[in-house]
């Protein structure tokens, strides 16, 4: 099955979309939909709270949940969701849901396209607020339900080429932004929608990095949207 799910670059770069389970949708590099207009982006970087890095003690990826539950209950994974959401030309080894193959045209972090095969993939999906930074600014002191459902958050996900993620690891922006310098105010404004909608805080230098980028565009609209902050309770984490 060959589902067309491609769109520019140029309005990749100009918002972000959501995904609402496994059901088409026109996407290009990905990212939530719903958006508030004007300097909204900037404005929201400039209210997040500063304190200082807390410990990474105790930090492990269990504490977030299995990975890619199925916390929208649309019968398709996480990774699935994201998949279908960003890749050009997806094609599916079950119907509508498993995806089999497809295009990052471009990836929105190089600006390159990249092809996924499954069980081959040069394709990761990217947490835009890394789970371990989370750890470090807010989500230590969440209950597992909310650390489940931040870490299968379509707001917080992103298809992209694989080894430009693993060199960003558990970065922040004011130590890791895409080489796409195109894709830099779309990249931040979605972390500062992410850390807004769960409470989470950024450090002195981030939020520094975060104005200065965005102050170069000041038209950045905000993105909003995703899953609920809570996922169902039947979901469970260490």
């Amino acid at each position: 099955m060959r589902l067309r799910t491609g769109a520019a670059a140029a309005a990749a770069a100009a918002a972000l979309f959501a995904v609402a389970g496994c059901t088409e949708q026109t996407t290009g590099t990905g990212g939530p939909e719903g958006t508030t207009g004007g300097s909204a982006a900037l404005a929201a970087a400039e209210s997040l709270p500063v304190k200082g890095r807390a410990p990474k003690t105790g930090y492990d990826r269990d504490r977030f949940g299995s990975p890619w539950a199925d916390t929208d209950s649309n019968s398709c994974d996480t990774r699935d969701d994201i998949l279908k959401r960003d890749l050009d030309d997806a094609e599916f080894s079950d119907g509508s849901c498993k995806v089999a193959s497809g295009t990052l045209d471009p990836d929105p972090y190089t600006g390159k396209d990249v092809t996924f095969v499954r069980g081959r993939s040069q394709v990761d999906i990217d947490h835009v607020v890394a789970l371990s930074d989370a750890w470090q600014k807010g989500a230590q002191q969440w209950d597992p339900s909310k650390r489940i459902a931040f870490a299968n958050d379509p707001l917080n996900l992103i298809a992209v080429d694989a080894s430009t993620n693993r060199a960003k690891g558990d970065g922040d922006t004011a130590t890791w932004l895409p080489p796409n310098r195109s894709y830099r105010c779309v990249y931040v404004a979605a972390q500062v929608a992410v850390k807004k909608k769960y409470g989470l805080w950024v450090t002195s230098a981030e939020k520094s990095a975060m104005t200065r980028v965005l102050s170069d565009c000041p038209g950045q609209r905000l993105p909003t949207g995703g899953n609920p902050t809570q996922a169902p309770p039947r979901f469970h984490a260490d």
